[in-house]
């Protein structure tokens, strides 16, 4: 039997991997403007309810981003 230990706290990349998630959900929004101008009035409604959702984790990441660069600048191991 397998013992579950979890894994160290590795928070050395967490900007960098942030940052990739945004940029990846501004792709997403970016795809999701595209399909808007093939959509259906009642899919479009979606779509952008979707992208609104979008924006507002954007700025939760741009916020954890900002937290991690400071824990980083203070010598977090």
């Amino acid at each position: 039997m397998a013992h579950n230990r979890p894994n160290p706290d590795d928070r050395s990349d967490n900007v960098e991997k942030l940052q990739d998630m945004v940029q990846n959900t501004i792709e997403n929004i970016e795809k999701a403007h595209e399909t808007m101008q093939f959509s259906s009035p009642e899919e479009r409604a979606n779509i952008e309810a979707k992208n609104e959702r979008r924006e507002e984790a954007i700025a939760a990441m741009r916020a954890e981003m900002k937290d991690e660069a400071a824990a980083r600048e203070h010598g977090y191991q």
